[in-house]
């Protein structure tokens, strides 16, 4: 009895769907007014892509000095306060969707002291 060569079969490719439900939209920092685009899968995680004009633009960044490297020798900026609160604004207001069935969680200690 011979054995036969395993067949290797391509792995499969899925479609990335991600953005079928709701593409990436611009989003201007209140601060300085860079604007990147910005995408909110749930309450705890956003998607952003930083352009060169933005990058260029952001105060926060700028002021920020030397930047830290990574191991992969790629300069890493750890982000931007004014542009995070910007983005809770606007995901909060519903400016900017969230993608999440769970409601906008709450801090319950507040309630008791309000």
């Amino acid at each position: 009895m011979t054995d036969a060569p395993a067949t290797v079969r391509p792995p499969r490719v899925r479609p990335d769907v991600r953005l079928d439900d709701e593409p990436m939209r611009d989003l201007a920092c209140e601060r300085c007014g860079a604007v990147v685009t910005a995408r909110k899968s749930s309450w705890d995680q956003t998607t952003l892509q930083w352009t060169r004009a933005a990058l260029a633009r952001c105060e926060e960044r700028r002021d920020h000095g030397e930047p830290t490297m990574t191991a992969a020798g790629r300069e890493a900026f750890h982000g931007c306060a004014a542009l995070k609160k910007t983005v809770r604004a606007a995901a909060v207001l519903g400016e900017l969707p969230v993608h999440d069935t769970d409601p906008l969680r709450t801090n319950p200690d507040e309630k008791e002291r309000g």
